[in-house]
């Protein structure tokens, strides 16, 4: 499952260096576009073959370089955890590992970054959230978002990477759903969407 994300994680690292617009905006659609291939011929697809022609191209909002905002890390004081329900009943355990601060159309804003202690080896922060378009622009379980962790703790939060969890596409996937803390008071019109959804001027 995880391998999927490579692809995105590369983009990521990238765009904290402030690429001039067409440059991002090329960016992010190279890495749509590989989702979609990698998702269509891939025998490993989270999409099950008889929906590949109703889920593919996936669905997302147009790239909007506001969605993409520095960040500063406040790093958890005792590296807690938290238990969080997932699609399929279970109980996931997520390690804090800080908040995200940002600031997003001038409304300052922030996010837990966590460790999913199932993921042995990923060394990403993960970053589930919620918010005001989840369950009718968006998938109403929430979206993700993953970062490489930096040295200075300066990050770029970029929406328009965010992404459906795999329990999306099908209910064979266990997806943490995000927790109270992740859940944002205001619409993110960014990255990706629900197919055939009543989308909202932005």
């Amino acid at each position: 499952m995880r391998r999927f994300l490579i692809v995105a994680g590369v983009f990521l690292s990238a765009c904290g260096s402030q690429p001039k617009e067409e440059d991002y905006i090329a960016k992010i659609s190279a890495i749509r576009a590989a989702k979609d291939e990698s998702f269509k011929t891939d025998p490993d697809s989270p999409i099950p073959a008889d929906k590949k022609s109703t889920l593919l191209p996936l669905a997302y909002y147009p790239i909007d370089e506001r969605y993409a905002v520095p960040a500063s890390l406040e790093p958890s004081a005792d590296r807690s955890r938290i238990e969080v329900p997932t699609s399929i009943g279970k109980i996931r355990q997520l390690e804090r590992i800080g908040a995200l601060k940002f600031s997003l159309k001038g409304q300052p804003l922030r996010l837990t970054a966590f460790r999913d202690l199932e993921s042995q080896g990923v060394n990403r922060l993960f970053v589930p959230f919620a918010d005001q378009t989840s369950g009718t622009e968006t998938y109403q379980a929430g979206r993700y978002m993953e970062l490489d962790p930096t040295p200075t703790g300066i990050y770029v939060v970029d929406f328009n990477v965010a992404y459906n969890p795999y329990c999306y596409y099908s209910p064979e996937y266990d997806c943490p759903f995000p927790p109270k803390e992740n859940r944002l008071e205001v619409p993110i019109r960014a990255g990706e969407r629900m197919q055939k959804a009543d989308i909202s001027t932005p």
